[in-house]
This record gives structure tokens, C-alpha cells and sequence, in this order.
């Protein structure tokens, strides 16, 4: 049972995220402390401050979040004292521009299956930062810019496993 504060955290956070979607910047800023910071860990996009994540949100994440088939699975969710973890299966064909996922990369019409994981930090009833994970590799490969061939990468069925642990392990 998650006590009220984790409670709280995780309606900050659903409320983070549903800005985000609906292209609410100003919404979405409402819940970030006074200095937050935003870090998606592969590409290295996001910003420092209010003003270097307002900018960065605005420019290139809401309401851009993804294209419009975009599906997000809930896989787990962990609640600690001062964070959320989530994990997800997220699903698109790339038909848009998603320069915080693959800067410079203009659309490609594939499609993209990733397992990602969200950390998010909190600062009293405030999201703090967010550190944003997935495997860059697999979806370089999905969209044809990385061969895979001869190297220890793979492409959709890395984020399906997460989905379903009994699909295959790879053997070497």
C-alpha cells in the first residue's frame, strides 16, 4: 500500500505526463520544482533550470512527444520516498520528427518497439528531474541507421522480452 506522499508523487507525475500529451507546456511546468532538470540519457537531450527545461519541452517535447499511433504500455511501476520509476513499452511508427529520441534523423516510416525506463525525482510535492532510459542501439536498428550484424545489439525483441520474459533468450 503506498503511503499518501507516494500517492501524491504518482498523481504529480500522471499529471506531468498528461500535460505532456495534451500539449499543455504551462501545465506540465506546474509540476516541476524551481530547478529541475530533464536528461534523456542516450541522446543527451533536455535542459537545466525552469527556463532551460521550459525551452526544451516547448521545442521539442510537448505536444511532439511522439507520433500520433503511439502506444505506451505500462510494464512496472516502482514508488520510493522522493521518486517514481516506471517502465514502458512504447510503440510508434516513425512518421515524425523526434529529434529527443533521434536527433537529426528525419522520419523514416518504420516501425519502432522500445523498452523504456523513467526516473523521476521529486522536491517536496514537485517533480525534481527526470532521467530517461532505453536502448539506443535497438532503435537505431529498427529504423535501418545501425546493422546489427557481428555486434551485441538487437532491435524490437529486446523491448518485447520486457513485455513477455519467456520469449527466448539469445544464444551465443
Amino acid at each position: 500500500m503506498l503511503s499518501e506522499r507516494q500517492q501524491q508523487m504518482v498523481a504529480v507525475f500522471e499529471k506531468h505526463v498528461g500535460a505532456e500529451l495534451a500539449g499543455d507546456l504551462d501545465a506540465t511546468m506546474a509540476t516541476m520544482s524551481d530547478t529541475p532538470h530533464l536528461n534523456h540519457v542516450p541522446t543527451m537531450a533536455g535542459g537545466v533550470g525552469q527556463s532551460g527545461v521550459r525551452n526544451f519541452y516547448r521545442d521539442h517535447l510537448v505536444g511532439k512527444f511522439f507520433p500520433p499511433d503511439v502506444k505506451m504500455v505500462s510494464v512496472s511501476r516502482t514508488v520510493g520516498q522522493d521518486q517514481v520509476v516506471d517502465e514502458l513499452f512504447i510503440s510508434f511508427t516513425h512518421t515524425t520528427v523526434i529529434d529527443w529520441l533521434l536527433p537529426g534523423v528525419a522520419p523514416t516510416g518504420k516501425a519502432v518497439e522500445m523498452a523504456v525506463a523513467v526516473i523521476v525525482g521529486f522536491q517536496g510535492d514537485r517533480i525534481s528531474h527526470e532521467h530517461i532510459y532505453w536502448d539506443q542501439a535497438g532503435v537505431l536498428v529498427q529504423i535501418g541507421l545501425l546493422n546489427p550484424a557481428g555486434l551485441p545489439v538487437t532491435g524490437a525483441d529486446s523491448a518485447r522480452k520486457v513485455l513477455n520474459p519467456k520469449l527466448p533468450s539469445r544464444s551465443f
